[in-house]
């Protein structure tokens, strides 16, 4: 070495014993490319492609020749952790690389931010010069600040474009935090749309974070506060407040359940609200069951731009029903029946236990009554039903004039349903029967007749039971649907 020249500050000569160490390197991990280097003195290797020509960085420091302390299988070459980009790899107790200093890695790091270095190299080089190890996929997400200053191409970007809307914003954050959480963005509606009356059930979540309420969307707001501030919609729609069910964990997010009911003949009405709040931007799809979820599927398509996934009425009513009375209704049991229902003076309203319901017939009365055997939560039958529900309806009830007819027809209608619940649980060998729809919404006369003929018909063996929110299970099972859906996607 004696008679050479050093090089002057700012030299894009490079001395010999850093070309020799970049040989060595190179040799130690691949032959053919430490000869290659050997003839293309001032070539960068990175990413496996060579670029002729290309001179290293100027004022290239001088790297020692000595082996690391960890041996040659934990040095290994920039080629080779480059390849393997960064995969996770415990900390190395070896100490650092001996000369592997700023200057080292300011050398390191020039060669992998040439032309031809693979995407994010320098980041990764930097990471294993810093620390002595592969960067771990936690930190990766996660990183420190930077011991070295990027080039602007290799700089983090920022999760959303700067020049994106909050409401965009908005739905992206919403959408990936559905994803990461396995649930559905907000808001969470399940419908049951019958014959006469459409049940729609509103989870409402009361652990909104202050990040949350500030890049929540306008509309989604405002379906928020149009629905849990009104108690009444227009001239027919109505929230059954004291229905609601408080301090649910639904899909993970606490809140509370409303129930909401209107007439199936303001149905349009409803649409082209959905439509008015633009609720496509934030749903495509809506759960929905019943008859109506057949009728009025083209309607949502068409007027609101939302398709309705329909569902199975007999399956929601069934695991909405078992739902429900798992959570209880605010701290009291949901299934209560009448005791003495033969004594008008002494019948009274008890609580009753339905922790262990099989078999049961459970009686759906609604514009149609259908009678299921259930026999587990999975496995049910329908045994028969009945349709008289034009009763409910308001043009059939001005063409009749008296008010002793109309109830003559609830008694005849009660009376029949009744014998029928008692020969089929009969024909099953069940001795329970439970009593749900909305024909039993603040119908007290039915209710007391029906526990007068089931207690009076068998002798005391069967029992009437009833549930406090007889008419929305089905809607309540469309809900639980909608987080189903999101399971399998």
């Amino acid at each position: 070495m004696r008679g050479r020249r050093a090089p002057r500050p700012g030299s894009t000569e490079v001395p010999a014993a850093a070309r020799d160490a970049d040989t060595l390197r190179a040799r130690a991990a691949s032959p053919v490319r430490g000869a290659q280097l050997a003839e293309d003195v001032g070539t960068p290797t990175g990413g496996g492609e060579e670029r002729r020509g290309h001179q290293l960085p100027t004022a290239a420091p001088r790297l020692r020749e000595s082996k690391p302390q960890g041996g040659s299988e934990d040095r290994g070459t920039a080629d080779r952790d480059l390849q393997r980009g960064c995969q996770s790899r415990s900390p190395r107790t070896a100490p650092p690389v001996p000369g592997m200093g700023d200057r080292g890695a300011q050398h390191e790091r020039a060669a992998l931010q040439s032309p031809g270095a693979p995407e994010g190299a320098a980041a990764a080089v930097n990471g294993l010069l810093h620390n002595g190890f592969h960067p771990s996929a936690a930190s990766s997400r996660d990183p420190p600040a930077p011991r070295f200053q990027l080039p602007s191409e290799l700089q983090p970007q920022p999760l959303f474009a700067q020049h994106d809307s909050p409401a965009k914003k908005c739905r992206l954050r919403r959408r990936m935090d559905s994803g990461r959480k396995n649930r559905p963005p907000f808001p969470w509606f399940g419908m049951d749309i019958g014959g006469t009356l459409v049940k729609l059930v509103y989870f409402e979540p009361k652990d909104i974070t202050a990040e949350e309420e500030q890049e929540e969307v306008e509309n989604l707001k405002s379906i928020r506060k149009y629905l849990t501030s009104n108690t009444a919609y227009g001239k027919t729609g109505i929230r059954d407040v004291h229905l609601e069910l408080k301090n649910l964990t639904m899909c993970g997010r606490k809140g509370n359940l409303h129930f909401i009911r209107f007439p199936t003949c303001a149905m349009h009405l409803f649409i082209q609200m959905g439509s008015e709040k633009n609720f496509s931007s934030l749903h495509t799809t809506l759960c929905a069951t019943g008859g109506g979820a057949f009728k009025f599927e083209e309607d949502f398509r068409m007027i609101a731009d939302l398709q309705l996934h329909k569902l199975d009425e007999l399956d929601c009513l069934i695991q909405g029903l078992l739902y429900v009375d798992s959570v209880g209704f605010n701290g009291k049991p949901e299934c209560y029946y009448f005791e003495n229902p033969t004594n008008p003076e002494l019948c009274q309203k008890k609580p009753y236990c339905l922790d262990n319901p099989y078999p049961m017939l459970l009686v759906n009365m609604g514009s149609g009554v259908s009678i299921l055997a259930v026999y587990s939560k999975d496995n049910y039958k329908r045994v028969t039903g009945t349709s008289f529900g034009n009763m409910m309806s308001k043009e059939k009830r001005e063409s009749i004039s008296k008010e002793d007819l109309a109830r003559a027809t609830l008694v005849t209608i009660t009376n029949n349903i009744g014998s029928i619940a008692r020969m089929c649980a009969l024909n099953e060998n069940i001795d329970r029967v439970v009593f749900v729809g909305n024909f039993l919404r603040i119908n007290m006369v039915s209710m007391k007749l029906l526990a007068y003929a089931m207690d009076f018909w068998s002798k005391g063996q069967l029992k009437a039971l009833f549930l406090e929110h007889e008419g929305y299970f089905g809607a309540v099972g469309a809900l639980l649907e909608l987080f189903k859906m999101t399971d399998t996607q």
